[in-house]
């Protein structure tokens, strides 16, 4: 486990543990301690002032990063019709209607993102227990069901990502990778960060936005100060 890691605790060790750290502050430092041999994710995890076991406090969207999100995205479009020619144009990695159901029925995922047409709803119940577990399920919510295929292609090619509320009010997301600038980090930062505090349910009670930590793959959490945070979606 990373925790009996040398290099986590010398990553761990470059961390005021207590201290909330400034926005810029805590994207560099997470930059700076990033130890992987690999280019590191930058995540944030949110933890919120809900009960997801309620459905109205269940907090669940998307938002498209500024930056991208600094991986390839593979995105299968379900859809019929003249949309199919449209979601090739639109650089979609796979596209079909009948066909796919039955590939994807038959266990093939090969993909990262599912992306349908209302129309095709309705066929979608057969694969549905594949998709769902996997979070693949096509939502309108989440944009990743609608009439537009082709903006929906592009939306997530160019670094869309979907949140949703954990056990414990959790929401992990991730922002951008290590390569990145502290800028597009931040620019990624600031759009996910004004997506969540403008989710926040009116059923909500108390603090919302109670801790916010952001982190490498590889790395330990670094606080963030939820005071600067929340003047600044607001």
């Amino acid at each position: 486990m990373k925790k009996n890691s040398k290099k986590y605790l010398e990553a761990q060790s470059k961390i005021e543990v207590e201290k909330a750290y400034s926005i810029a502050d805590a994207i560099k430092t997470a930059k700076s301690v990033a130890f992987a041999k690999f280019d590191e994710s930058i995540d944030l995890a949110f933890r919120l002032g809900v009960d997801p076991r309620h459905a109205d406090q269940m907090i669940r969207g998307s938002v498209a990063l500024p930056a991208g999100t600094g991986k390839t995205v593979r995105v299968c479009v379900i859809t019929s019709g003249e949309n199919l020619k449209k979601a090739e144009d639109a650089g979609a990695d796979f596209v079909g209607s009948d066909d796919i159901i039955t590939k994807i029925a038959g266990g093939w995922m090969d993909f990262d993102r599912v992306i349908a047409s209302p129309d095709m709803m309705g066929k979608l119940g057969r694969i549905g227990r594949l998709l769902g577990p996997r979070g693949l399920m096509p939502n309108p919510k989440l944009g990743t069901v609608t009439p537009d295929v082709a903006k929906a292609v592009v939306e997530q090619k160019a670094g869309k990502v979907e949140y949703r509320t954990e056990k414990n009010g959790i929401v992990h997301v991730p922002i951008g990778k290590r390569s990145f600038t502290e800028e597009q980090i931040k620019q990624n930062f600031d759009a996910i960060l004004s997506a969540i505090i403008k989710a926040k349910p009116s059923t909500s009670k108390g603090t919302y936005l109670r801790s916010l930590t952001i982190s490498t793959t590889m790395g330990p959490g670094i606080k963030v100060d939820t005071v600067e945070a929340v003047n600044i979606a607001n």
